[in-house]
């Protein structure tokens, strides 16, 4: 229907170099409303790295160390006998990566060329060495342990992230004892960072101890849990790698900047999660530099994780206390399988949520926080990434209860090219930003990233089926009609 507010286009994009003579070309057609094509030039080309997949197995000193589910496995490195499997890529210097920022680059440029407001997807794992956001990961979340510790030595075992408060004499007192740093040296930490004036440090105060842009490899000493030895909070962690968190950064700041330039806005994805607290960490780093009057960069939620909710809350409050735009995709999940049998292969809890109906639970919950954020604060927006129609229902009529409205362009929906038109149409159809995912290479690469897509809904073929059915009493009334060619 001409003039109609349809699906925009959201260019996802592959995570290595593009072919030579290639393009990726998103088009709208006449009517601006219910189709979008893709088409790639060059295809005698090699090919391009599968969009969605990076698992990584490699060696590193220091193993047996490590937090379990950060340790490299072998067994899960390589999984090319199905389409659902994950594969290895790694990366021989930091070139590759800086070959796949350029098509990131250009990838914000094709979003440009076809919507005013567009997205453009980045992997995190194409910019920075898969071994070196595995080794962060375990840093953080060694140093977020830690914390809880000594909430738990000071009787707050279980509480709720942004309830959990720490006495900062008692900690000092505690990091003294344990023979981590003196008195003296932990206070000078607190008035570096103007951390602990009212006399308690939460989560968010303890993460920014830890600052990324500052040198990693001076040796910091916490208390294994099991042990009770004091061992380094990173082994080995060498100046090559200190340089890798450098240039990670400065990849980012230059996508977020062509971003910015072209007027599109750039969605961090979240992958596995022996990775994902460092790419979140990273995220929220550009965040703070670029979402200072807009959304600009946009951090991905995976709601069938257990500690989901901890990390949407957690980010909205530091956006709070720093003063910039949180931006948010919510998605239920898509590494399932490999995160439940990574778990009970290698002997940790398992990440995921126990059943679809609590990863179900999780994602209304951190929907319904981010939505009375933006209620409240005006500071916050979110993309509704779901093929599942009860979610959109229950989106639509939480936005009437608190007063959003579709023309704020706050909350966004978006569904996969080729998948619940039912969904996407009807929304974009009622003036609420709609936009379609569209996954581009050669079909053999592709086919992973769709497959597990198709996994992470499961009722995608009842889905499909009622789409078929809908469709078929169109065309039936089109042609009682005699309208068949007409919208």
């Amino acid at each position: 229907m001409p003039g109609c507010a349809g699906p925009r286009a959201f260019l996802w994009a592959t995570i290595k170099d593009f072919q030579t003579g290639s393009t990726c070309t998103c088009i709208p057609p006449a009517d601006g409303c219910l189709q979008w094509f893709v088409s790639w030039l060059g295809c005698a080309a090699p090919p391009l790295l599968q969009i969605c997949d990076l698992h990584v197995w490699y060696s590193l000193l220091g193993a047996e160390q490590r937090e379990k589910h950060y340790q490299a496995r072998q067994g899960f490195g390589d999984h090319h006998g199905g389409v659902t499997g994950a594969r290895t890529y790694f990366y021989a210097d930091e070139a590759k990566c800086d070959q796949h920022m350029e098509t990131f680059l250009h990838c914000i440029d094709a979003s440009s060329g076809s919507s005013e407001d567009g997205f453009s997807a980045i992997k995190l794992t194409a910019l920075a060495r898969p071994q070196f956001l595995v080794r962060f990961s375990e840093v953080l979340v060694k140093w977020r342990r830690f914390f809880h510790q000594m909430a738990a030595e000071q009787g707050q075992a279980g509480w709720a992230v942004l309830d959990t408060k720490l006495e900062v004499e008692k900690l000092q007192e505690s990091l003294a004892n344990l023979g981590i740093v003196s008195k003296a040296e932990s206070q000078q930490w607190f008035t570096a960072k103007n951390v602990g004036t009212s006399g308690t440090v939460d989560l968010l105060d303890w993460n920014s101890l830890f600052d990324s842009r500052t040198k990693l490899s001076r040796p910091l000493l916490l208390p294994n849990r099991k042990t009770g030895q004091l061992e380094p909070l990173l082994s080995r962690f060498s100046e090559e790698e200190e340089l890798q968190m450098k240039r990670v950064l400065q990849r980012m700041d230059v996508l977020a900047k062509r971003a910015m330039e072209k007027g599109v806005r750039l969605m961090v994805d979240a992958e596995q999660s022996y990775f994902q607290p460092a790419i979140s960490r990273l995220t929220v780093e550009t965040q703070r530099r670029f979402n200072r009057s807009q959304p600009i960069i946009y951090n991905t939620y995976q709601c069938y994780l257990k500690e989901a909710y901890n990390n949407v809350t957690g980010d909205v409050e530091l956006s709070r206390r720093e003063g910039w735009h949180f931006g948010a995709k919510l998605v239920r999940g898509a590494y399932m399988e490999q995160e439940r049998e990574r778990a009970a292969q290698m002997g940790y809890e398992d990440p995921i949520n126990p059943n679809y109906e609590k990863t179900n639970e999780m994602y209304h919950r951190c929907l319904d926080y981010v939505l009375e954020e933006i209620k409240h604060s005006r500071k916050a927006s979110v993309m509704v990434a779901s093929h599942n129609e009860d979610t959109v229902k229950f989106t639509l009529r939480r936005m009437m209860e608190l007063g959003i409205h579709p023309s704020d362009k706050k909350v966004c929906f978006g569904q996969l090219l080729g998948m619940c038109d039912q969904i996407t149409f009807p929304l974009g159809q009622a003036g609420f930003p709609v936009y379609k995912y569209v996954p581009y290479g050669p079909v053999n690469e592709v086919l992973p990233y769709l497959s597990r897509r198709a996994q992470e809904n499961r009722g995608f073929m009842q889905r499909a089926n009622r789409e078929r059915d809908l469709l078929w009493k169109e065309v039936k009334r089109r042609l009682l009609t005699g309208n068949l060619f007409s919208h």
